[in-house]
């Protein structure tokens, strides 16, 4: 009984802070309002939660041996007050846009249905800039128990010497720990809340789990919102965020973050907007997975993959503007092979401005169109079908 008065109280405040945005919204001051009631729901959801799991280990504690159920009834209706709170707050937070301040400096002109925001020509940086929106993520700081120190290496090995090229400089960023293996099974867990993580292309979110399980932060699945449920292990939903070995998944359904070793953690179609589709599932233990690139690949049924497309599929479509940006991400500029001297390239030297007198090549006359130079014989066995040529490299199959 107390279980059922607490969840129809919390279902009440919830209902009243979602009207009260609403209402706020319309108001001439809406910004200031709208985020002022934002964080009071979330700060309810919160409390509220805090609560119901208080109340669930109480009842656990006290009628352990007649009502062994209480517990888990309580962490039920703790997670779905949670959810529900998220929800309102992440449906407020979504009606913000970017805010008077961003409107008032005039950044973005327009905003388009598939999360692209296209900026005023202000400057020649600006014109025709194209970004994704990110209204809809957290603003504030990353858990701090889940982010540990980045170094920057600069492309450099343990020798000192340059091992990938174009790299160095860029922000300063801190590491969010992922979970790529999803191994916490049979366990419910909330999304707290979707975050931008500057390590990767995707966004990512945070989910709180019950049973006292501490919060992870997974790869967010396109159309993941606060206070959705997810969950992993056999026997669960098939269902969008939820993760699953391959052998209890259904043919032609769309997976990401695939394993190619049981427990490992997801390793192939982890970067945003990828996807990969399962076609078929053999007597040898064996599945058929087509990846992005049109490649087809045996994967063992007992790994793991995720349901469902991966968020910010529109970073393929953004134009970075200005080459500054690409400094910010830590990229280089890439010097031409004409532009060196015959000593680091076989395109540098002569007289005046040259072609580069033979086809195109790296420092090390390895030919860089259309020369294959995957060598890789312990993974050919996996390969059912090579990747089709002239193939567009976003498509998904």
């Amino acid at each position: 009984a107390r279980s059922v008065s607490m969840f129809r109280a919390v279902t009440r405040a919830v209902a009243r802070h979602t009207s009260s945005m609403t209402a706020s919204s319309a108001s001439a001051s809406a910004a200031a309002t709208q985020a002022t009631s934002v964080a009071a729901s979330m700060a309810l959801g919160r409390g509220l939660m805090s609560a119901s799991m208080a109340f669930a280990t109480r009842g656990a504690t006290r009628a352990r041996a007649n009502a062994p159920g209480d517990a888990a009834i309580g962490t039920r209706i703790a997670l779905a007050t949670y959810g529900a709170a998220m929800r309102a707050a992440a449906a407020a937070t979504g009606t913000t846009g970017m805010g008077a301040r961003g409107a008032q400096r005039g950044f973005a002109s327009s905003t388009s249905a598939d999360g692209m925001k296209a900026y005023k020509p202000t400057s020649p940086g600006q014109r025709g800039r194209i970004t994704t929106t990110r209204v809809h993520l957290w603003k504030g700081k990353p858990m701090k128990a889940l982010t540990v120190g980045l170094r920057k290496r600069g492309g450099r090995n343990n020798a000192g010497r340059i091992t990938v090229w174009h790299k160095g400089g860029g922000h300063k960023r801190l590491y969010r720990v992922i979970d790529f293996k999803r191994d916490l099974e049979g366990t419910r867990g909330v999304i707290r809340r979707l975050e931008y993580d500057p390590n990767r292309t995707t966004h990512i979110a945070l989910v709180d789990y019950e049973g006292g399980h501490k919060s992870r932060y997974v790869l967010a699945p396109h159309g993941a919102q606060a206070g959705d449920a997810v969950e992993s292990g056999p026997e669960s939903d098939i269902k969008v965020g939820n993760a699953l070995p391959l052998k209890n998944i259904p043919l032609s359904t769309t997976i990401h973050n695939i394993e190619l070793v049981p427990g490992r953690g997801g390793q192939i179609c982890r970067s945003a907007g990828s996807s990969a589709t399962l076609i078929k599932k053999g007597d040898d233990g064996y599945c058929v997975v087509r990846l992005p690139s049109g490649e087809q690949r045996l994967v063992l049924e007992a790994c793991k993959a995720t349901i469902g497309m991966l968020s910010n599929r529109g970073h393929q479509n953004r134009n970075i503007g200005k080459a500054g940006a690409n400094r910010w991400r830590g990229i280089r500029p890439t010097t031409r092979g004409v532009a060196m001297n015959p000593i680091d390239h076989p395109h540098g030297g002569g007289e005046g401005r040259t072609s580069g007198g033979r086809p195109s090549c790296t420092p090390w006359g390895v030919h860089t169109k259309g020369h294959r130079t995957r060598n890789n014989k312990r993974t050919d066995q996996f390969r059912v079908s090579r990747r089709p040529r002239n193939r567009n490299k976003y498509s998904s199959g």
